[in-house]
């Protein structure tokens, strides 16, 4: 759901018809949110500084709108609750709380302003920027009024989204989960909009939809790559930040959330739309279904850090109206200014239990409800911080990995925010995987910067974070009391994401070209690590043009090897552009959406993919699920991993300091006695370098890949060579090899 100003608002304040007293009280005080129950619904809300809670019933629209008003029972520790009766499926609600009105102190509750039960399984209705949804006094540009810091008294029941009552029952067979183990994980980050709305062989009715993600044309593009599990962003509802509507912009990305039950009905079907909350939230649960039957894993990026309220200047929608104190994390015991960790103006206070709980209680729903496999937490810090300090055993962190549905779920951190000591990649514990921006940031400088630097008669750095990657980075993800720590499948191994350049611009821009988000470029990161090869943005220059297929292809082959989980950007399998947008989060339109008019080079790129994908899936030796030191019981005298020159000898220190040093030969020995030993051979240098292959592995090598080629199909005839010989390998490329 968006702001919208495209049609405008209906100024009609629901007529209000009644106010009466819930009657008897709900039948589980414990248990927060709005239920269906014989007779009509139980309803609990948290608001422990309210003087009184209003269950409002909301019909028709426009002039004809109506609202019945129940006033709910005071229970114990801040708990309001009441059994509504003849209510059904498909009813509009919110609430109203009244109670002290002191911003000095934290309090923002207003009964003009109807909020959002933070536990509604659907929401509808798109949010008016209006001054009427601020609980505070605006004026017409929505800025305070000086001296006016009281109360809002204009209702805000036409223009906010509302609360619907849903049967969430699910008329299907159980939750088949297809639980692919980390180590032969393949994780795609994709928007559901943007994947399929381009797509062919999707039915136009269904492109950018929840059903369209899971038509048998996405599901077959994804099986066919390799792919084992599909990261969405956020799917949440969600509304557009103020400031972007007035730019006339959106929130397309969905980092905004304002229901943590409700999926987003915009990508929904109309079908959907139009049969109400009950038939989006089953096509959601049919995505999922139908992923599953395809081996598919569903992950969802939540954000659970902070709310779409923004700062105490924003929109009154729902937390903020029920326990700002509570709810929000604040600079000082005064609780009158946030503690802004997020960057989005609002972070939610993890030390609070009933944030905690509600987190938990929507993660449960969303695994066992509607059946998705994992979650990536964005900004996951913040989940873990206690005030200013980030605690790797915070309590909501042990509870997670505790919870009997949860902690068997893949549960991914981003293991930083914008607070004090944001940065804590590696400090996470089991069960948690981790984004891991250091392999990201090194792969970028290896194959893109430093090359650049080494083309330009420069040099880059040494090879020793390059190896530590490749291997799992063991410096961040082997520590634990456990010996081995989380091994290296709790590193996930990308190069990009939604956020930054695309694989294409990372090798096509040397800056970023964010004009159109309206910021004069400066939003989006200046820490590209990028390359344009000469040229910058689009050319004709086929030289130029090889060499950037070359490095795409050198990101994809290092990532297919190197021990963790690889994570594709939708669209980077065959060189999607936002012609250098490294920050596109607010369109929605053809320069974000996945373009499936692919170019005879772009099938080539894809078809690489899928070869590396196939080899990664087929060989377990390039996916170590664990580290792996030398074992002399092992039937095999060879070490589970080593390292060789371009002469095949062991690595010395002087080579591993020298920041010239651009070759280098990865050996891994398989666990088993049925699996092959591979030897990876990269040439940094921007030169042509004869290298003989290690002679400490098997007698014989096979050539399965080479990122000289353009096509998998290149492979020579004969592609079986003996340890020890000498082979040119091309400047800027990489080889890998398999025991023949």
């Amino acid at each position: 759901m968006l702001f919208t100003e495209t049609d405008p608002p209906s100024t009609a304040t629901p007529r209000l018809t009644g106010v009466e007293r819930a009657v008897g009280s709900a039948r589980h005080q414990d248990t927060y949110g709005t239920r269906l129950v014989p007779g009509g619904v139980d309803t609990v809300v948290h608001a422990p500084h309210a003087t009184a809670v209003e269950f409002c019933l909301l019909d028709g629209e426009g002039e004809q709108a109506t609202e019945r008003r129940f006033r709910l029972l005071v229970g114990e520790h801040g708990r309001w609750h009441g059994h509504i009766p003849g209510v059904g499926p498909g009813q509009r609600y919110g609430l109203r709380v009244h109670g002290p009105w002191d911003p000095a102190h934290g309090h923002f509750h207003n009964p003009h302003k109807l909020l959002a039960d933070p536990y509604a399984r659907a929401i509808v209705g798109s949010l008016d920027l209006v001054p009427a949804v601020y609980g505070h006094v605006v004026d017409d540009r929505l800025r305070p009024v000086p001296g006016q810091d009281g109360r809002d008294e204009r209702d805000s029941a036409p223009h906010v989204p509302h609360g619907v009552i849903v049967d969430d029952h699910f008329d299907d067979e159980p939750v088949q989960h297809p639980d692919t183990p980390w180590g032969r994980t393949v994780i795609y980050e994709a928007h559901v909009r943007g994947l399929t709305q381009r797509l062919p062989g999707v039915p136009e009715h269904l492109r950018g939809t929840y059903a369209g993600l899971a038509h048998p044309t996405t599901v077959a593009h994804l099986r066919d790559l390799g792919v084992t599990a599909v990261e969405l962003l956020p799917i949440h509802a969600k509304v557009t930040e103020p400031a972007l509507t007035e730019r006339g912009v959106v929130n397309y990305w969905g980092y905004n959330t304002l229901g943590y039950f409700a999926p987003e009905p915009a990508y929904a079907t109309q079908a959907s739309q139009a049969a109400g909350p009950a038939a989006v939230l089953a096509e959601v649960k049919g995505m999922v279904k139908l992923l599953h039957e395809a081996g598919i894993e569903v992950i969802l990026d939540v954000v659970y850090n902070h709310t779409c309220e923004g700062g105490t200047d924003g929109p009154l929608l729902s937390w903020r109206g029920l326990d700002n104190v509570g709810y929000y994390l604040h600079d000082g015991a005064g609780h009158s200014r946030y503690l802004d960790v997020t960057g989005c103006g609002n972070s939610l206070d993890f030390r609070n239990q009933h944030v905690v709980r509600m987190t938990l209680d929507s993660l449960r729903y969303w695994a066992a409800e509607v059946g998705v496999d994992g979650f990536r937490f964005d900004l996951a810090v913040t989940m873990g911080r206690k005030g200013t300090t980030f605690l790797p055993d915070h309590p909501f962190l042990v509870a997670l990995a505790c919870d009997p549905v949860l902690g068997g779920r893949k549960l991914i951190a981003e293991p930083w925010d914008l607070g004090p000591g944001g940065w804590r990649t590696g400090q996470f514990t089991a069960p948690v995987a981790e984004w891991n921006d250091r392999y990201r940031d090194v792969l970028r400088t290896f194959w893109i910067s430093d090359a650049a630097a080494t083309v330009n008669g420069g040099h880059g750095h040494d090879l020793r974070d390059l190896a530590t990657r490749l291997a799992g980075s063991a410096d961040m993800f082997a520590q634990s009391p456990v010996p081995g720590g989380r091994g290296p499948i709790a590193s996930l191994n990308f190069v990009t994401a939604h956020d930054g350049f695309t694989l294409r611009d990372l090798v096509s821009y040397d800056h970023k070209h964010n004009e159109l988000n309206g910021e004069d470029n400066r939003d989006g990161t200046d820490n590209n690590r990028s390359w344009n090869h000469g040229v910058e943005g689009e050319t004709d220059e086929a030289e130029i043009l090889a060499h950037r297929r070359r490095t795409m292809r050198n990101i994809l082959g290092t990532m297919m090897v190197s021990a963790g989980v690889p994570m594709i950007t939708a669209g980077d399998e065959f060189g999607r552009t936002q012609h250098g947008n490294n920050n596109a989060y607010c369109h929605d339109d053809e320069s974000v959406w996945v373009d499936w008019d692919l170019a005879d080079w772009q099938h080539e790129l894809r078809a690489t993919t899928a070869h590396l994908l196939t080899l990664r899936r087929q060989n377990r030796v390039l996916r170590p699920a664990r580290f792996r030191p030398f074992d002399p019981r092992s039937f095999r005298s060879r070490p589970a991993l080593a390292w060789f020159d371009e002469h095949g000898a062991t690595m010395s220190l002087e080579r591993w300091h020298d920041v010239n040093r651009r070759v280098l030969q990865m050996f891994r020995g398989g666990e088993r006695a049925d699996e092959r030993d591979a030897l990876i051979v990269i040439n940094g240098a921007a030169n042509p370098v004869p290298v003989t292959l290690s002679s400490d592995g098997p007698e014989f090598y096979e050539l399965v890949w080479d990122s000289a080629w353009e096509h998998p199909d290149e492979r020579p005839g004969s592609a079986t060579v003996p340890a020890g010989t000498t082979l040119e390998v091309p400047e800027l490329s990489m080889r890998i090899y398999l025991q023949a």
